[in-house]
Formats: structure tokens, sequence, C-alpha cells
């Protein structure tokens, strides 16, 4: 059995940068949609869908209390500005929360994953 996964700060790290991506949906559905739009355009590597998230929020001089998902989406930082221009278009809500967070660490076998699989697609007529 191996022992546990050596973590690495993202400093030299192979994979690259990563970041994090928070956004709210109204249902599953919705979210799974945006997400696979995003992995299909490489802009992610995984999107986790949570349910059940209670979400207690100022809207319009209200408080509103709504059950939402939570899309957890992990991408590399290189990959974000294109990320955050598409996230608002697919988006079914008026204002979508669209929050990104750096990631200072984790899993080298998991930040070197991830930072394959939102790597941009080859342009035509490179190796592949």
């Amino acid at each position: 059995m191996e022992g546990p996964e050596r973590l690495e700060s993202l400093e030299g790290n192979e994979g690259g940068d990563a970041s994090v991506v928070l956004s709210t949906f109204a249902t599953e559905e919705e979210a799974a949609g945006v997400g696979r739009a995003l992995l299909e355009r490489r802009l992610v590597a995984c999107v986790n869908l949570v349910r059940g998230v209670r979400s207690l929020y100022r809207w319009q001089g209200r408080i509103e209390d709504q059950t939402e998902v939570l899309a957890v989406m992990k991408t590399r930082r290189d990959r974000l500005p294109e990320l955050l221009a598409a996230l608002p278009t697919l988006h079914p809500y008026q204002v979508p929360e669209i929050l990104a967070l750096n990631v200072a660490g984790g899993g080298a076998s998991y930040l070197n994953w991830l930072a394959h699989e939102a790597a941009p697609p080859p342009k035509m007529g490179e190796g592949g």
C-alpha cells in the first residue's frame, strides 16, 4: 500500500496554478448544463454539484431564503479570464454568484491532472 500523497504548494509545481470558482443555481439541471458546457470548452477540469445549499441573501430590497445547487468548479488560473467571461453568458441568473478563489496547494497528482484537463485545446496543426 502506498503512503499518503505528497502535498505541494503551487509555486513551481508542474501542474501550474489552480483556482476554484463557486456559483449557485436554482436547479441541478441548470448547474449540470452549465458545467457540461464549460467542460466541453475545456475551461474547467471538474465541476462538483452540491444539492441542498440554503442561501439567505438580500435581493431587490427583500431578504430571500432559497434552496440552491452550489457548483464548485476547478480550473487553471490562466483559464480564469475566459471562464469568468463565459460563465455569465451561460448562467440563468440576472446577477449570478461567481467567486474565484486561488488554491494554495494540494495533491501533486490531482493538480497535474487538473492542469492537463483544463489546458486549452491544441491549435490546428499542433501535435496531439
